[in-house]
């Protein structure tokens, strides 16, 4: 294990803009970060050298949201439902495997 706190942090863009610009906040990202985080631990993944699922502010890729970033790998994705998080979960956090399909 390398020196990193956690395996992998992932950040949600649960950015909020005015006057009903495009937004991660207005395509449900607090939801899904909810979803996440609890899927997350459910799955005895949460904590030191394993996952921790974060919200961020503007990720600056609304045209593209939500979004999430997972570092340390640097791997965007656009996600639109939960069976989209699952995969993030099951393929990239727990296999090691991107999920293409979902890559921006």
């Amino acid at each position: 294990m390398s020196d990193a706190y956690y395996r992998y942090h992932v950040f949600f863009c649960v950015n909020q803009r005015s006057g009903g610009q495009e937004c991660c906040a207005n395509k449900g990202a607090v939801a899904m970060r909810d979803y996440a985080k609890a899927r997350i631990k459910s799955l005895g993944l949460a904590g030191k050298g394993k996952v921790r699922i974060n919200q961020a502010g503007c990720l600056d890729r609304c045209a593209q949201g939500p979004t999430i970033v997972v570092y340390p790998d640097g791997i965007w994705y656009s996600y639109s439902s939960t069976s989209d998080i699952d995969a993030i979960i099951d393929e990239h956090l727990v296999q090691g495997r991107p999920v293409e399909r979902l890559r921006i």
